[in-house]
């Protein structure tokens, strides 16, 4: 390793601009690795952090987050009455964007039974959790609000009671947790000129199919939508329950279809995150590539360029294994450098990112050992011209 440190200090300058250059790209490609495993971890994190015995949903529908489904809210009482269901709990999910401190904000909304109900925050890193069926809410942490702070959703303000860190939407918002009742108003209820009109909507439509002005203001109520609507119904089995028997039985006798939390995330993946992630993994295979032909093309530059130096090594009768050690272990130096400057930047900086890069440790060795592998490959070509070198190329012989 001296003979190799020593040769490099003639060009030192070269030598630490290009593991400063290459160092960059793998800080690029680690960071894509963390990004394609962040938008992952964010895309299941609400389905594994609820994670139900099973999911119960509109028939032929991929679930609450994969894809829009929509229940009658008493129908979880008809899940509970299943043999083998401990527990059936109604959960509403929706994303809205509101004004939060004079910005404009997204976030998604839990709506879940707060007394006892499956679906609420598991832990609370701030404050307490909800304990009124309404005008209360736990917010993640990142939504920028803290206990006692007070936010209008709707017609109606609420009180920040507590803050949880574990889970994000789908898409890395901020989720905010409110009573089931409060949830649905606040995804249903319109404002009072929208009441207003869709009221004469109704009254003319009533009155055109001959109703008398009376009997349209009593038939009226029956015209509005009904806000008892939920996404799905959580399931707990009793202990020693089969799930897929439980399931089938939900299936074939209320029509329902029915996931695990497994499921649950299979379809997550291969549905709404299908293509972005397909995208990601294509941009950093390409990222790698290009990361290890660069470091190649250098390593064999770096010994043709030597190849003057080889010759007269060779002229005063430097044995092979000398040559050998002085061009493996210039290789080694340049990838273990550069990969480390991209791995110090990337594990420095990370956190900066407005989305999630989850930096996982076997990533990070699959694209050392390819980047050595590489580097390897390139050293032994160059080891191949080097070795076929004549000494009289030292007395500038051809």
């Amino acid at each position: 390793m001296d003979l190799a440190i020593l040769d490099l200090k003639r060009q030192k300058g070269r030598f630490l601009g290009t593991v400063l250059g290459v160092g960059l790209l793998f800080a690029i490609i680690l960071t894509m690795n963390g990004i394609y495993r962040g938008i992952i971890f964010e895309g299941t994190s609400l389905l594994t952090y609820t994670n139900p015995d099973l999911w119960v949903v509109e028939r032929n529908r991929g679930g609450p987050i994969n894809e829009q489904s929509i229940l009658p809210e008493f129908f979880h009482y008809s899940v509970a009455a299943v043999p083998g269901v401990v527990q059936a709990s109604p959960f509403i999910v929706y994303a809205v964007e509101r004004m939060l401190g004079g910005q404009s904000r997204r976030f998604t909304i839990i709506g879940y039974d707060v007394f006892g109900g499956l679906g609420g925050p598991k832990e609370i890193i701030a404050g307490r959790p909800i304990q009124k069926a309404h005008y209360e809410m736990v917010a993640h942490e990142k939504l920028g609000v803290k206990p006692g702070d007070r936010v209008s959703l709707g017609l109606h303000t609420y009180t920040v009671v507590g803050l949880t860190r574990e889970a994000v939407s789908p898409d890395g918002e901020a989720l905010v947790y409110l009573s089931l009742p409060d949830a649905q108003e606040a995804l249903f209820q319109r404002d009072n000129e929208e009441v207003r009109n869709q009221r004469q909507r109704s009254l003319r439509s009533l009155a055109a199919a001959g109703f008398s002005p009376s009997s349209a203001e009593k038939f009226l109520p029956l015209l509005n939508p009904s806000t008892h609507q939920i996404n799905a119904v959580l399931v707990k089995l009793e202990p020693g329950a089969a799930p897929d028997q439980v399931a089938r039985r939900i299936r074939d006798w209320l029509f329902f279809s029915v996931y695990t939390t497994k499921e649950e995330v299979e379809l997550t993946l291969k549905g709404r995150l299908s293509q972005m992630t397909r995208q990601l993994l294509l941009f950093r295979s390409l990222l790698l590539l290009v990361a290890v032909v660069i470091v190649s093309l250098v390593i064999y530059t770096f010994t043709l360029e030597k190849i003057r130096s080889i010759a007269i090594m060779k002229l005063i009768g430097a044995p092979n294994h000398l040559i050998v050690r002085l061009v493996m272990e210039q290789s080694l130096l340049l990838t273990v450098l550069s990969y480390g400057v991209g791995w110090v930047i990337v594990h420095n900086t990370h956190h900066l990112w407005p989305k999630l890069v989850l930096l996982e440790p076997v990533d990070d060795l699959i694209v050392f050992a390819v980047a050595l592998l590489g580097g390897m490959f390139a050293s032994l070509l160059g080891l191949w011209r080097a070795l076929r070198t004549e000494p009289a190329q030292a007395l500038g012989g051809h």
